[in-house]
């Protein structure tokens, strides 16, 4: 073993919490409202302070735990996992025999801090990102879904119908954890009106368009949503050989596990906390009891395992409550958003802050 390939597994504090360029691309993002359009008017971007979208993501519930959120839902998505599979930096070096622990927790540290400006910052701010994703999704793609059904087709995560989905997936999982996590008003997490929750899904529309979707298929309604979703059924689920490579055979999860078990040194061990125990363990099985039925049948539940995973949702309210609070909101906002997530966040917040004063 060599003193490089040691150096490479040990992960210090400063690694772990990471440096502004772990997240920021093409330079500074440009917050909504920092920037003016051609008439004057202030540059809110693709949502702005008066979305639903933005109530819904700047709630610190949605916060803390939109990746896990986002990843449980995508985890349904046979196409999303096929690209990890094949083609994610997680996969190529599972097949070296390099990955670590915290290549995993990195890949889901980076995840809602790069999606945050097209979310929160300014048109042209928003474009550059979802172009920049664009360009690096267009080596995503291949010939075979699942070994175990090849009549399902290839993927391309770049092209209209996998790129639609991945955005569908990371707002609808943001939309369910809000009305089950958020406390608010007063009141426990409850669900938003019929006529709120349509709103949502029209102002999500736009970021459809924005990562290049099929005008014709993007749903502005909730009705519309549900209709995609029967629509593109075979592609949703869970499937033994899924995670099966193609080209070997070999099973990657099975690979992941090896490498991470091989490559494992004890100041990996914060990383391993926050990947394994926190979004892909606890806050998983949380969020297991707060999406629908159906997308508990898609990750393998029976009926009765899905009855008990809400039933401990409920049971665990208490301690949803406590991990939005605040000085564990700051905390998780800077690991797993980075510095430019803060701003972008800090800023919507003083605008719906603005917002709010301006009405009353």
């Amino acid at each position: 073993m060599t003193t490089e390939t040691v150096a490479d597994r040990v992960v210090t504090k400063e690694r772990l919490l990471g440096s502004v360029r772990r997240w920021r691309r093409f330079g500074e993002p440009v917050p909504a409202g920092g920037s003016v359009r051609e008439d004057g008017s202030p540059d809110h971007g693709i949502f702005g302070p008066g979305s639903v979208v933005w109530e819904v993501l700047l709630h610190p519930a949605t916060i803390v735990f939109q990746f896990a959120a986002q990843g449980l839902l995508q985890a349904t998505y046979k196409p999303i996992v096929a690209g990890v599979r094949d083609r994610d930096p997680l996969a190529r070096n599972a097949r070296k025999g390099t990955l670590t622990v915290f290549d995993l927790f990195e890949r889901g540290q980076r995840n809602s801090g790069m999606h945050a400006p097209m979310w929160l910052g300014d048109t042209e701010t928003a474009r550059r990102m979802a172009r920049h994703l664009h360009n690096i999704h267009q080596k995503v793609a291949g010939d075979v879904i699942d070994v175990g059904r090849p009549e399902l087709g290839g993927y391309a995560a770049s092209e209209p119908r996998d790129a639609m989905w991945a955005a569908l997936t990371e707002m609808h999982s943001m939309l369910w954890l809000y009305e089950s996590f958020a406390f608010r008003d007063g009141r426990t997490p409850h669900r938003l009106s019929p006529e709120k929750r349509d709103r949502y899904i029209a102002e999500v529309a736009e970021y459809c368009r924005l990562v290049g979707a099929r005008e014709d298929e993007i749903p502005t309604t909730t009705a519309e949503l549900a209709a995609l979703y029967a629509k593109y059924d075979d592609l949703f689920g869970h499937s033994a050989t899924l995670t099966v490579f193609p080209d070997t055979g070999g099973d990657f999860a099975t690979l992941v596990g090896e490498n991470m078990k091989k490559n494992f040194h004890r100041s990996q061990l914060a990383a391993a906390f926050y990947a394994l125990v926190l979004d892909h363990g606890l806050f998983r099985q949380l969020l297991a009891g707060a999406v629908s039925g159906r997308t508990r049948r898609s990750i393998g539940m029976s009926p009765l395992r899905g009855r008990i995973a809400v039933a401990i949702t409920k049971l665990s309210l208490p301690l949803i409550w406590l991990l939005q609070q605040k000085p564990f909101e700051r905390h998780y906002m800077r690991l797993m958003w980075g510095p430019d997530g803060v701003m972008l966040i800090e800023s919507a917040r003083r605008l719906l802050s603005r917002r709010v004063l301006a009405r009353r």
